[in-house]
C-alpha cells in the first residue's frame, strides 16, 4: 500500500490529484509551451537560435535513465519513448536547455539541423523529461514496503478501455481511477465515458459499445433475467458504494412531509425502475400504507435532470443518488427528508459490471480492471482521502458540480435544507464486497413488486432459485480474491443477516420475508 501523501502514478511526494492537475495544465502544443516558458523568463528570444549547441555521453544518458526511472520499467519505457520521438535524449535536452545542456551531458558533438517545429516539439519533450525526473521520489524517500511491489501488467488482452458512468458520487471509484492513476497502475489506458441515463447504459452494454459499466446493483440481475430488456448475461464484479442516496422533497412542500403517509398523490422520481432507489422507495412508502403503484406515481428521471424537473413542478420529490440531493439544498430547490442509510445502513447502490461475453474475451483485462476499482474503493473508504477525491471528480469532465457540494456528500458534513448542519461520515461509503445477501434482498423485492406486472419475475426467481440467481450474477469470490491480493480484509462469508429500519432480512428464506411484509402492510 502507498504511504499517505505519495502519488499513485509516480510515487512522488505529492498527491495524485496534484500530479494529474499539473499534467492536464501543460499545453498540448509545443508552441504554446514555448510561449509559456518565454513569458516565465526561462527562455529569451535569442535562445531559440542555439538548438545546435549541445553535448552528449552514453554513460550519462544511462545514468539519467537510472535516476529518472527509479527502477520502474514503465517509467523507463516512457522516458525512452519520449526521447525516441525527439531523436534522442541529447536532442531533447539541446532544445530544452541550449548551451546549458552540457550540464546534463558531456563530450560535445554538433547536432544535425532541425526545423523550428521539431525544435519546439523537443522543447516540450525535454521539459517533460525533467518533470518526470523531479516527480520521482529522491533516493531514500519512502519505504519500498509502503509503496508496494511493482504491479505485473503482462498478459492483458486489451489495454485501451472505455468505461461508461453516470455522473453521480456513487461512481466515485470508477471516476477517480482515471485522474488518480488506479487504471494506469494496472497497465490500463482507461477513459471514463459519461452516459446520459441508465437506459442508455443498459442499451450500450447489450450493444457492446463500451468495455465495462457503472450500473445500479439490481441491473445485472434484471438484465440477466431479461427484465425490461432481452436477456443479456451481465456480471456484478464489485460494489461501487454503500449508502449515498436520499429522499429529497421540493421546497414548495416544506412543512407538509413528515413520514411515508405524507407522500400520497406525489409524483416521485427515481433514476431507473431496476434500481435500489425504486426498491427502497417502495419499501419506505409501504410502511406508511402507501401503495407505490396506486397512491403515488413513480417515474424514471435521469439524475442530471432531477433538480430541473423538481423546480418546474414535474415531480414533487425524488429518491436519487448524490450529489443531486445536496445540489437541491445548494440551489434552495428542496430539502433532504431522509437519507437511505437510515432505511438500511450499509445498503448497496451502484456497482462495477461487465458483460459475460466481454469477460470471456478479456479475462486478464477484466481482472486488472476490477482490481483497480476495488483498490480505488478502498482508498475512497478512508475519510482522510475524501477532500482530495471531491476535488478530482467534481470537474467538468466528470461530475461537473461545485466542489463544495461534492465535498459535503463525501465528507458527510452538510446542511440538509431544514436548518440543520449534520456530520454523518458514512452518508456515503465505499465497500466493494458484493454480499450475496444483497442479491437475495434485491431479488425478493423484484418478486414482491412485480415491476413488469406480468408475473415474469416470480417465474424466474422461485423459493429454490434465489441463491442460484445471486451466485450467477454477483462475483463475490473473485472480489474477495482480488481484495486479499491488495492487502484488504474482505469477509469470508457470502451471506449475512441484513438489518433494515422496519425489519430484518434473513437471506436464507427470502420468500418468508416477502410474506411477512405483505402480511404486515398489505402490500
Amino acid at each position: 500500500m502507498l504511504a499517505e501523501g505519495v502519488c499513485i502514478v509516480c510515487q512522488g511526494d505529492h498527491s495524485s490529484w496534484d500530479h494529474w492537475e499539473y499534467m492536464e495544465s501543460l499545453p498540448k502544443d509545443p508552441v504554446d509551451m514555448l510561449d509559456d516558458l518565454a513569458k516565465m523568463g526561462v527562455y529569451k528570444d535569442q535562445a531559440l537560435n542555439v538548438a545546435d549547441a549541445v553535448s552528449s555521453a552514453e554513460v550519462r544518458k544511462a545514468l539519467f535513465l537510472k535516476v529518472a526511472s527509479r527502477g520502474n520499467s514503465k517509467r523507463e519505457k516512457l522516458i525512452r519513448d519520449l526521447a525516441s520521438v525527439a531523436g534522442g535524449l541529447d536532442q531533447a535536452f539541446a532544445a530544452a536547455f541550449g548551451p546549458k545542456a552540457g550540464e546534463f551531458f558531456g563530450d560535445a558533438r554538433r547536432l544535425s539541423n532541425v526545423t523550428r517545429r521539431e525544435f519546439l516539439r523537443n522543447v516540450a519533450i525535454g521539459a517533460s523529461l525533467v518533470a518526470l525526473t523531479n516527480c520521482a521520489p529522491s533516493p531514500g524517500d519512502g519505504d519500498p514496503e509502503e509503496t508496494g511491489a511493482p504491479v505485473d501488467t503482462g498478459g492483458l488482452e486489451k489495454t485501451d478501455l472505455q468505461v461508461g458512468f453516470i455522473p453521480i458520487t456513487c461512481a466515485t471509484p470508477i471516476i477517480m481511477s482515471e485522474p488518480l492513476g488506479f487504471y494506469e497502475k494496472y497497465g490500463l489506458t482507461a477513459k471514463v465515458v459519461k452516459m446520459p441515463s441508465w437506459g442508455a447504459v443498459r442499451d450500450s452494454a447489450i450493444a457492446g459499445e463500451l468495455d465495462a459499466y457503472h450500473m445500479l446493483a439490481p441491473m445485472p440481475i434484471a438484465m440477466t433475467l431479461g427484465l425490461g430488456s432481452d436477456p443479456f448475461s451481465t456480471k456484478l464484479a464489485s460494489i461501487e458504494n454503500i449508502n449515498g442516496q436520499a429522499i429529497t422533497v421540493a421546497e414548495r412542500h416544506r412543512g407538509k412531509v413528515n413520514g411515508p403517509a405524507d407522500f400520497k398523490d406525489f409524483v416521485i422520481g427515481v433514476p431507473f425502475p431496476y434500481s435500489m432507489h425504486n426498491l427502497l422507495l417502495r419499501y419506505y412508502l409501504a410502511t406508511g400504507g402507501i401503495d407505490p403503484d396506486v397512491d403515488v406515481k413513480i417515474r424514471p428521471v435521469p439524475p442530471p435532470d432531477s433538480i430541473a424537473q423538481m423546480v418546474a413542478g414535474d415531480i414533487d420529490a425524488y429518491l436519487m443518488p448524490d450529489p443531486f440531493n445536496q445540489r437541491a439544498v445548494y440551489e434552495e430547490a428542496g430539502f433532504i427528508h431522509k437519507l437511505t442509510k437510515e432505511l438500511w445502513p450499509g445498503h448497496p447502490c451502484c456497482a462495477f459490471a461487465a458483460g459475460q461475453n466481454w469477460i470471456d474475451e478479456n479475462p486478464n483485462t477484466f481482472r486488472a480492471l476490477n482490481k483497480s476499482i476495488i483498490e480505488a474503493a478502498g482508498y475512497a473508504s478512508k475519510a482522510e482521502n475524501r477532500v482530495e477525491i471531491a476535488e478530482a471528480i467534481s470537474t467538468r469532465a466528470f461530475l461537473n458540480q461545485p466542489t463544495e457540494v461534492v465535498e459535503a456528500v463525501l465528507t458527510g458534513k452538510f446542511d440538509d435544507g431544514n436548518g440543520n448542519t449534520l456530520d454523518i461520515p458514512d452518508r456515503i461509503d465505499f465497500d466493494p464486497y458484493p454480499w450475496q445477501s444483497f442479491a437475495n434482498w434485491i431479488s425478493s423485492q423484484l418478486v414482491r413488486w412485480d415491476l413488469q406486472g406480468d408475473g415474469k419475475v416470480a417465474e424466474a426467481i422461485t423459493k429454490e432459485t434465489y441463491d442460484e440467481v445471486g451466485q450467477e450474477v454477483f462475483l463475490t469470490d473473485l472480489a474477495r480474491e482480488l481484495a486479499e491480493e491488495l492487502g484488504q480484509d474482505p469477509p469470508t462469508e457470502i451471506y449475512r443477516t441484513e438489518t433494515l429500519e422496519y425489519d430484518t432480512f434473513d437471506p436464507a428464506d427470502p420468500q418468508a420475508y416477502i410474506e411477512a411484509q405483505i402480511e404486515e402492510y398489505g402490500l
